[in-house]
């Protein structure tokens, strides 16, 4: 149990570093580090890095806001349409098979690597 705890807080932290570097952590970092370290399965460390990315990004957010005169408008804006997508991205999260789902995540690091790129 202590082992287990010390490698979760070591994952969150790597996860809130990455989040507050580049803006993305939750599902880039703690998905595949669930998976492979904590033995966690594919659907539960999807649901988890869901539930994980709120409290890190609205503290990303008050710093960013802060410190780089980010626009509120565009915050809210995005944000509306990030719950929306994670509402329905919640309600499919079910329905995708746990190899599709692997798959798919793949596929969105790999153009998201590609696109940093170039």
């Amino acid at each position: 149990m202590k082992k287990n705890f010390c490698i979760s807080a070591v994952v969150g932290f790597i996860t809130g570093l990455a989040n507050g570097l580049f803006g993305s952590g939750g599902g880039t970092v703690v998905v595949p580090c669930m998976e492979r370290f904590l033995g966690v399965g594919a659907h539960k460390a999807h649901a988890t890095a869901i539930a994980i990315i709120l409290p890190l990004s609205i503290l990303s957010m008050l710093i960013y806001s802060r410190n780089y005169a980010v626009s509120w408008s565009d915050i809210i804006s995005v944000s509306l349409g990030g719950v929306i997508g994670g509402f329905v991205g919640a309600r499919l999260l079910k329905k995708v098979p746990a190899k599709w789902l692997h798959k798919i995540f793949g596929m969105f690091m790999i153009a998201a690597a590609v696109r940093m790129i170039l």
